[in-house]
C-alpha cells in the first residue's frame, strides 16, 4: 500500500516515526507532507496513494477523483464536512474518522470559556496589567446556572457531566432523544434557549444544523445569557451573534470555530463584538488528544488494511 499523510498530526516526530516504521516493516510505502489546501499540490502528493490521512484540511472531489488508486480516506478529525463524501462514494473509497479523540479536550475548553466569561477573566487580566483593581468587574459563579447543551453526543455529554459537577442545572437539545443521565433534562431548542444562562453548542455540521442559531434563535435567549461555540462555525450566524452582543442583549460569547479556518479576516464581526472571547480552533488540540488521535488514525488504517474497517463514515 502507498500511504500518504497530507498534513502534520501534531505529535512528536519520534512518535510519528514509530508509526511510519511499523508500516514500512509491513512492506508499505509511507510519505508525510506539510499542510497545503491547494488542490494542485494535494494531487501531486496523493496521485499514487491507496490511502490518505488528513486532519481538517479540505479534501475536494477534484482531488479524490484525481487519485486513481485511492481506496481509503483516514480523517484525523471527528467532523468530516470538509471532505467531499459524495465523491468518495462515487470513487468507492471508504472514509473513517477519529471519533472520540477530543471529547475531553473540547469539553474542558468549553468549561474554561464559560468560567472565563462569567468571571470576566480577559477584562480583569487587562485591568491588572494596567495597574488597576477589580472594581466593576466582579463576576459570577458557574454553580447554580442553567447550561443548555445543544447536541448530546460524546462531547456534549462530557460537557454536561462537567457542568453537573460544578452544580449546574443541565438542559439538552438533541434531535434524537438518546439515553441520558438523570440530571440532564431534554427540552426543545426553543425551550432550551429561553431558560439557559449559558448555551453551549456541540452538534455536528450538516444540512439540519447549518445556521441552527440565527437571529431568530438568538432573540429567544435570555437577556444577559452567554453563548459558547466549540462545534462548527456555520452552526451559528456570526453577524447575528455580533449584533446580539453589541446591542447588549447577550452578555458575552466565546467562539472557537468560524466559517473558515483561522487566520481570520481582520474584519470578521466577532473580532470586534463586545465581550467576545475568540480562540483559533484549539478546542480539539491538547497534548493528550493529539496522541490519542494518532493512535485512532493509525489503528483505523491497520484495521482497514486487514479488511475489518472501523469508525466508518462512508464506505
Amino acid at each position: 500500500m502507498n500511504i500518504v499523510l497530507m498534513e502534520p498530526l501534531g505529535i512528536p516526530e519520534d512518535l510519528l516515526e514509530r508509526y511510519a516504521s511499523r508500516l514500512r516493516r509491513q512492506g508499505h510505502a509511507f510519505s508525510a507532507y506539510p499542510r497545503s489546501a491547494d488542490p494542485a499540490v494535494q494531487l501531486q502528493r496523493a496521485r499514487d496513494a491507496d490511502a490518505v490521512i488528513i486532519a481538517n484540511t479540505p479534501l475536494s472531489g477534484q482531488v479524490i477523483e484525481g487519485c486513481p488508486h485511492l481506496k481509503f480516506i483516514d480523517v484525523a478529525f471527528t467532523g468530516v464536512d470538509h471532505v467531499d463524501l459524495a465523491a468518495a462514494r462515487r470513487k468507492g473509497a471508504a472514509v473513517s474518522n477519529a471519533s472520540g479523540y477530543s471529547t475531553q479536550s473540547v469539553a474542558e475548553l468549553a468549561l474554561c470559556l464559560m468560567l472565563s466569561l462569567l468571571r470576566n477573566v480577559p477584562q480583569v487580566e487587562e485591568r491588572c496589567r494596567a495597574g488597576g483593581v477589580k472594581d466593576g468587574l466582579v463576576g459570577a459563579e458557574l454553580r447554580g446556572k442553567t447550561v443548555g447543551v445543544v447536541g448530546l453526543g460524546a462531547i456534549g455529554l462530557r460537557t454536561a457531566e462537567l457542568c453537573h459537577a460544578f452544580g449546574c442545572r443541565v438542559a439538552a437539545y438533541n434531535p434524537r432523544r438518546k439515553p441520558k443521565p438523570e440530571y440532564v433534562e431534554y427540552l426543545s431548542l426553543e425551550e432550551l434557549l429561553a431558560v439557559s444562562d449559558i448555551v453551549s453548542l456541540h452538534c455536528p455540521l450538516n444540512s439540519s444544523t447549518r445556521g441552527l442559531i440565527g437571529r431568530e434563535q438568538l432573540a429567544l435567549m435570555k437577556p444577559g445569557a452567554f453563548l459558547i461555540n466549540t462545534a462548527r462555525g456555520p452552526v451559528a450566524d456570526s453577524a447575528a451573534l455580533a449584533e446580539a452582543l453589541n446591542s447588549g442583549r447577550l452578555a458575552g460569547a466565546a467562539v472557537d470555530v468560524f466559517e473558515t479556518e483561522p487566520p481570520l479576516d481582520p474584519a470578521h464581526p466577532l473580532l470586534h463584538s463586545k465581550n467576545t472571547i475568540v480562540t483559533p480552533h484549539v478546542a480539539f488540540a491538547s497534548q493528550e488528544s493529539m496522541v490519542l488521535r494518532a493512535e485512532i488514525v493509525f489503528d483505523n488504517l491497520e484495521k482497514w488494511m486487514a479488511g475489518n474497517p472501523q469508525n466508518l463514515v462512508t464506505g
